[in-house]
């Protein structure tokens, strides 16, 4: 079960009213509680179940594994060099990521949108409540982040600005 999985998990809980939600598989037990009370706390625990070694996977496989992580380090330092010269903006608040202002209105801003300082670039909810996130910067957006409807925790990056 990967994140998107587990946080899709979460938001149909919350949606569905239950308190207490527990899912126990092989290798994996989540418990969501979600508060009744109208301040929307919404608890998760994820606990993985840690597997022998020798079930887990042969050896031989091993190295193959370690040189795919590798590569995938060198990709991702790759990107973090291209990405440097561009201004991160980050979520305020914790709360659910929209790109559109309602479900039959185009999104804010696409990749290459030009913006200025002050244009809404999306909205979050928290607690019921539908925040506007408005540009610091001006510039021209590189590349959107965070999928539309998806949770975002605080300072946690939404879009890539290119300020030339």
């Amino acid at each position: 079960m990967d994140i998107k999985e587990i946080q899709s998990l979460i938001k149909f809980v919350a949606k569905s009213g239950a308190s207490e939600v527990k899912l126990e598989m092989e290798d994996l037990k989540i418990t969501i509680k979600t508060g009744t009370s109208d301040s929307g706390n919404e608890t998760t625990y994820v606990q993985q179940i840690p597997m022998p070694q020798a079930q887990m996977m042969p050896s031989q496989q091993a190295p193959v594994q370690n040189i795919e992580a590798a590569s995938g380090d060198a990709a991702k330092a790759e990107n973090k060099d291209d990405d440097s010269k561009y201004i991160t903006i980050k979520s305020p608040i914790i709360g659910t990521f929209y790109r559109k202002p309602s479900p039959d209105k185009s999104a804010f801003v696409e990749v290459g949108t030009s913006i200025g300082k002050g244009d809404v670039l999306c909205v979050i909810e928290a607690m019921k409540l539908f925040n506007d996130i408005e540009s610091e910067v001006s510039g021209k957006i590189v590349k959107i982040l965070v999928e539309d409807s998806s949770p975002v925790e605080f300072d946690q990056p939404l879009f890539l600005v290119d300020p030339s």
